[in-house]
């Protein structure tokens, strides 16, 4: 990978709520880790026209090629808790990059991004995400981005009707970057 960045993150806009709708109905995207058996929701509109998909909860930004602006595909994070005090909470982040651009490490560079740019604009101290125990290109993609494997989640997740295990990786703000 080179040292130049390749990719930026960027806020959802009213412009991108088609793009976002027709991902979600790509019938390439049935079925693998992302299938949940739950029918695709329009991208609020509403919502976005009153301003970008984030706040004090969770958020999408929209991951771009910087060499030409096109879009690649999504990050959302939302807050998780670990204990009474607020300080306690963690970011928990999934990405979607669209099939024709994976395994080429646009997502690699996007979870250190979103990493980062959590980081940048809360004072939580954690970024997790959790990846299905067979999805071992995502497990690299983590790694790469600076993420620690931290353990397994056994049963964590119900998907295309069964339950599944999930490994969690994590940085926290210490961390290097």
């Amino acid at each position: 990978m080179t040292d130049e960045p390749r990719v930026r993150l960027r806020d959802v806009t009213l412009a991108d709520a088609d793009l976002l709708d027709e991902w979600a109905s790509d019938p390439r995207e049935k079925g693998g880790f992302s299938d949940f058996g739950e029918e695709p929701q329009p991208t609020p509109r509403d919502a976005l026209a009153r301003g970008p998909l984030r706040n004090d909860r969770n958020g999408v930004l929209i991951v771009e090629r910087i060499e030409d602006g096109a879009p690649l595909g999504t990050v959302g994070w939302h807050r998780v808790n670990y204990g009474p005090p607020p300080h306690s909470d963690a970011w928990n982040f999934g990405i979607d990059i669209r099939p024709e651009f994976r395994g080429q490490g646009y997502g690699t560079e996007a979870q250190r991004l979103v990493a980062r740019w959590l980081f940048d604009n809360t004072d939580l101290n954690r970024v997790e995400a959790s990846t299905d125990v067979e999805n071992v290109a995502e497990q690299r993609a983590l790694e790469k981005a600076g993420f620690v494997r931290e353990g397994i989640q056994r049963g964590a997740q119900f998907r295309a009707g069964a339950y599944h295990d999930l490994i969690t990786y994590a940085r926290i703000r210490t961390d290097p970057d």
